[in-house]
This record gives structure tokens, sequence and C-alpha cells, in this order.
């Protein structure tokens, strides 16, 4: 659906600078709209802790010698 809306501001533009504000339009939130309190801009990180990763480590270690033992 932002496929056809976009390829008819495409074709409906004058120049690149009208094109590139019809997307920003077509792409920013709606007005009034306000995000949850506390939230923030970026994502948390999803990366592993040292300890997690050698937990995850060892886990498959057990595994991968379960399934080897058959």
């Amino acid at each position: 659906m932002l496929n056809a809306a976009e390829a008819q501001l495409d074709a409906g533009a004058k120049d690149d600078s009208e094109r590139a504000r019809k997307r920003a339009e077509l792409y920013a939130p709606p007005k009034g709209y306000r995000p949850p309190a506390g939230a923030s801009g970026r994502p948390r990180s999803a990366a592993m802790g040292r300890n997690d990763a050698q937990a995850l480590m060892a886990a498959m270690a057990r595994e991968d010698a379960r399934l080897m033992s058959r």
C-alpha cells in the first residue's frame, strides 16, 4: 500500500525536493502522536554478556556431546 502511495507521489512531484518533502510527510508519525513515557528513541541493546555467552557455549557443547554419543 505504501509502494502505491510512493509511486503516486513520485509521479506527481515536479522535482526532487518536492519528492523528498512528500516522502517525509508520508512516513512521518501522525500528528498528535506521543511515544509512551520513558521510551527512548533507541532500542535496548540485545547483546549478551560474557557469562551468558559462556553458558550458551557450554549448553551447546553438552548438546553436541549428547547427539554425537548416539
